[in-house]
C-alpha cells in the first residue's frame, strides 16, 4: 500500500477539492492501492506530523510518500514508479544533490549567496505552474542516479525501515531544512538515497532568505557544524 502523508491549511473535504495534490489523489481512489493521511487545518511543523504518521504506521505498514499539497502529480502511473525507484534506493525524492557541501544552504546551492551548483552535481525534473502544461520546467539533470540530499517537495520510503533503522525527522525543523537535515540522518544511518523520475507541477517554488528560513539554516548549522 502507497500512503501520502500530507500537511495541509485547507480542512479534509477542501483538501480533495482545492488542493492540487487533493484533485490528483481524487482520480485514483476508485482504482484502490493509495491512502492519504491528510494533517489538515495544519500549523504545525512538518517532522511533527511526518513523524506521527510513521508512528502509526507500525500498525499499518505502507510505502509512505512525504509530499507537499500543492504538487500535481501528472504521471499516471505514479504507484509503478515510487515502487520501482524504492526497489533500487531507500529513500527516493524528484531532485537532489550528488554531493554535499559546507554551510550548503539548500540542496541545490553551494554558498549563502544562492549560487547554484554545477549542474554536473544536481539530479532531477520539476516543473512549475498551476496545472498541465506547466509555465516553465526545471531540468536540473538526469533522474536515477544516487544523491546525497534530496528536495523535500516529495520523500518517499517504507515505513518498515524507518522504524527499524529509528530514522525520524528532527523536530527543532519545522519548514525549512528538515529535509537536508532528514537527508543526512539517512546518510549516517547508511541508508541509500536516489531521485526517480516522476512527472509534476510544483506551484510553489520555494521560499529562501526570510525570517523563518535563517532561523532554520542556524539551527541546522548549529546541529551539523557545517
Amino acid at each position: 500500500m502507497i500512503r501520502f502523508v500530507v500537511a495541509t491549511r485547507s480542512s479534509f473535504k477542501v483538501f480533495f477539492t482545492g488542493t492540487a495534490l487533493g484533485r490528483s489523489l481524487a482520480l485514483y481512489y476508485p482504482l484502490g492501492g493509495v491512502q492519504v493521511r491528510v494533517f489538515e487545518s495544519n500549523t504545525a511543523g512538518l517532522p511533527s506530523v511526518y513523524n506521527q504518521a510513521i508512528e502509526e504506521s507500525r500498525e499499518k505498514p505502507a510505502l509512505l510518500v512525504f509530499c507537499h499539497d500543492d504538487l500535481h502529480l501528472c504521471d499516471f502511473f505514479w504507484g509503478d514508479r515510487l515502487r520501482e525507484g524504492l526497489a533500487k534506493y531507500d529513500i527516493i525524492g524528484l531532485a537532489g544533490n550528488q554531493r554535499r557541501v559546507p554551510r550548503q544552504p539548500g540542496w541545490a546551492f553551494v554558498d549563502e549567496k544562492f549560487t547554484w551548483d554545477d549542474k554536473e552535481n544536481l539530479s532531477g525534473v520539476v516543473a512549475h505552474g498551476n496545472g498541465f502544461p506547466s509555465s516553465n520546467l526545471s531540468v536540473f539533470g538526469p533522474s536515477g542516479v544516487p544523491v546525497k540530499l534530496l528536495d523535500g517537495l516529495l520523500l518517499a520510503c517504507d515505513s518498515q525501515l524507518m522504524i527499524d533503522k529509528n530514522l525520524r525527522f528532527d523536530e527543532r525543523f519545522d519548514f525549512h531544512f528538515y529535509d537536508l537535515d532528514f537527508c543526512r540522518e539517512a546518510e549516517r544511518l547508511g541508508l541509500s538515497m536516489g531521485t526517480w523520475p516522476i512527472s509534476v507541477v510544483h506551484e510553489s517554488g520555494g521560499g529562501f532568505g526570510g525570517p523563518s528560513w535563517s532561523a532554520g539554516y542556524a539551527a541546522y548549522l548549529d546541529k551539523w557544524k557545517s
